[in-house]
């Protein structure tokens, strides 16, 4: 359809006086729905006259206006995630012997703090992601775990040396350091269970076992997590391809604050059950805060998280509401002249997004005020 305004020629001139309402008598209501991409939907009610369709409105508007904007503009798919501490794990006895110590739900063990104490010996917590699963002593062979731990070691100020995977007599040094400051005897030497690892802080959750219970190697004595919080986030089979790492999204609090974040894990497809019970694939992301501080208030908390589905750069947009039906077939907008006249001029309409709609036409340029009438 053309852009350009109706020939008004065979149109006779109206005369008529100040009228209460805008539209006058002719006015006529159509729903239109109206679907966006990215499965986003927006429902408009929009109302025109034919012969408003042909004649400029002479008298100076006074309802509400918005202005035609050109920039982009990002549509988006929202999914319910849980807002938790990363990276939830049983910690498990290293040795046998009667519980002697443990922390308490809620607080923070680091890297060189004891973590918990069997028969009156501490277990310290150190950094790195492979299990302890030999004795650390001069003369073992060379191995990742020895790289580990003189890493950790350095890291705790006890090392100047490069980490490597040899135990020399720097490592036997570093260990006869720590334990000295650490009020245990300098063996140069920490047997299978003196230490845990971790890939860093763990924060303490529920205790499965008391000051006093006889343990095992592998009994479970507490729940552990990361100090940090992250997002867990099962999305919609359909919606796999949004699923990109890297990819910045919106989360919303309770409370309705919002702070960003980053996908930084994508699962393979899942099979769980919806609310009704139902059996459903869906796939499991995990979303990073940008600013932790944001979600401290919370320590577990429902939100949700809008993850960007389309985008559309340097096109002009304008509200929703602005849209108009001129025909059942042709979508509008009723632009404000400089002289407050309106006129109504046939639009296209593009992406929906965030309450704003994409529109092109040889009549709406950037700057231009619509109508947009309160519903």
């Amino acid at each position: 359809m053309s852009g350009t305004e109706p020939d008004n020629e065979n149109v006779p001139s109206v005369s008529a006086p100040p009228r209460p309402r805008r539209r006058g008598r002719a006015v006529a209501w159509l729903a239109v729905g109206v679907a966006a991409a990215g499965g986003v939907g927006v429902g408009v009610h929009a109302f025109a006259s034919s012969a408003e369709q042909q004649v400029s409105t002479t008298q100076a508007f006074q309802g509400d206006t918005d202005e035609v904007v050109l920039g982009d503009l990002e549509g988006s798919t929202t999914a319910a995630g849980t807002l938790r501490f990363s990276d939830l794990r049983a910690i498990q006895s290293a040795r046998a012997g009667v519980v002697t110590g443990l922390p308490k739900a809620g607080t923070e063990v680091s890297p060189g703090e004891r973590l918990y104490g069997v028969d009156n010996v501490p277990v310290f917590l150190l950094e790195g992601g492979l299990p302890a699963w030999r004795d650390y002593e001069s003369g073992m062979s060379d191995g990742p775990d020895v790289r580990q731990l003189e890493r950790s070691l350095r890291a705790l100020g006890h090392l100047d040396e490069q980490p490597d995977a040899t135990f020399t007599w720097d490592t036997t040094e570093a260990i006869m350091d720590w334990q000295e400051e650490n009020d245990q005897t300098r063996t140069g030497e920490l047997t299978l269970g003196s230490v845990q690892f971790a890939d860093g802080a763990l924060r303490i959750g529920t205790l499965t076992a008391s000051v006093g219970d006889r343990t095992a190697p592998g009994a479970e004595l507490f729940e552990a997590t990361g100090t940090e919080q992250v997002v867990n986030v099962n999305m919609r089979l359909a919606d796999q391809q949004l699923a990109v790492l890297g990819t910045e999204v919106t989360v919303r609090l309770p409370g309705g604050e919002e702070t960003t974040g980053h996908i930084t894990s994508v699962g393979t497809p899942t099979e769980t059950e919806d609310g009704t019970g139902q059996p459903q694939t869906v796939i499991p992301v995990v979303v990073a805060l940008d600013d932790p501080q944001a979600a401290s208030a919370f320590q577990e908390a429902s939100v949700t998280v809008d993850i960007p589905s389309a985008r559309r750069e340097d096109v002009l947009s304008v509200p929703v509401g602005a849209l108009i039906a001129i025909t059942p077939q042709q979508f509008g907008v009723e632009v404000v002249d400089a002289d407050g006249g309106t006129r109504q001029v046939p639009v296209e309409t593009g992406l929906f997004a965030g309450g704003r709609v994409e529109i092109s036409g040889d009549d709406v340029a950037a700057g231009q005020r619509v109508v947009v009438p309160q519903r």
